[in-house]
């Protein structure tokens, strides 16, 4: 086999593709596929706490140019938006579709053929973004697209906030992990995003991403092809403490870690009426975390001006 298909090309042909399907597919008989583990009977047409039922909703899907360099690449990451979401972020820039279900049913064979389509547009990878609580269904349309040709890199770009089990599941399916890691602490994580577990969750999850993955490793020409790359946002008043998550990448992932540390917050959805919350960062604000990767040898990943 060519060592450059993604993992889940060998997963079909052993025919453990199938097997992963069917077992993501029993989660959901009583939920439990995201920490929440609300436990409803999603297959049955019970709405769980991240208001997903049985079927698959997507809100959009297009090649996108604004992803991180090795993820867009120049000729563009294959981005699938899910609807509805495990988190209750406050501030989240795409609450439409997160918090408000903005979307549309698809079937399992439209989901696969989307894959296809983005491929043939020449996109570097297909980039599934807040996948967790519709694990099954991507899983199951890779099953298909795969049998039509798919040979492009999945990536998890989801919230950190994680089912382990899921994620061992996944192992050899997905090939980068992009999580985010919003908070070094549990207790803005309870108040901002209603995840009172959240970085005790975040942790392990990152933790069991990168030992399936390993750090990120590129192509001759600078494309993503298989590892894991961080993503976390500074919030204002440092609400994210955001050096805990630092100290955490250095000493409990690698610090080789790609880590991309995000300055476009802005004040969107809910967190216009948070006091705290109402301002974007200041430079002081960002520069002290980049002064910081610094100073940990953080040095791989990307910055924003």
């Amino acid at each position: 086999m060519n060592k450059e298909y993604p993992g889940y090309v060998e997963l079909h042909e052993k025919g453990e593709l199938v097997k992963k399907v069917d077992s993501l597919y029993e989660m959901m008989q009583s939920c439990h596929l995201c920490p929440r583990r609300c436990g409803v009977a999603r297959l049955k047409g019970e709405v769980g706490y991240c208001r997903a039922g049985a079927e698959v909703e997507i809100s959009s899907f297009h090649h996108h140019m604004g992803e991180e360099p090795p993820i867009s690449g120049w000729s563009g990451s294959g981005t699938i938006f899910f609807t509805h979401c495990s988190l209750r972020c406050v501030f989240c820039q795409n609450f439409p579709i997160s918090q408000l279900g903005h979307g549309n049913k698809v079937s399992i064979s439209r989901l696969a053929e989307i894959m296809l389509i983005l491929q043939k547009k020449g996109c570097h990878n297909i980039n599934l973004v807040t996948p967790t609580h519709f694990a099954p269904h991507v899983v199951a349309a890779v099953h298909i697209a795969v049998r039509q040709g798919l040979r492009i890199p999945l990536v998890y770009n989801c919230g950190g906030y994680e089912e382990i089990l899921t994620l061992q599941l996944l192992k050899g399916v997905i090939d980068i992990y992009m999580p985010d890691i919003k908070y070094g602490e549990n207790a803005q994580a309870k108040k901002y995003s209603n995840a009172p577990d959240y970085f005790d969750v975040a942790k392990k999850s990152v933790q069991e991403m990168h030992r399936q993955v390993g750090d990120l490793k590129l192509s001759p020409d600078n494309i993503a092809q298989r590892g894991l790359l961080i993503r976390h946002l500074i919030l204002p008043h440092d609400l994210a403490t955001s050096e805990k998550v630092l100290y955490f990448i250095k000493n409990e992932i690698s610090p080789a870690t790609y880590i991309s540390i995000m300055s476009q917050y802005f004040p969107a959805y809910k967190a216009v009426d948070v006091e705290e919350l109402q301002r974007k960062i200041t430079n002081n604000e960002y520069r002290k975390i980049l002064r910081l990767t610094q100073e940990l040898h953080l040095e791989k990943g990307w910055r924003q001006s």
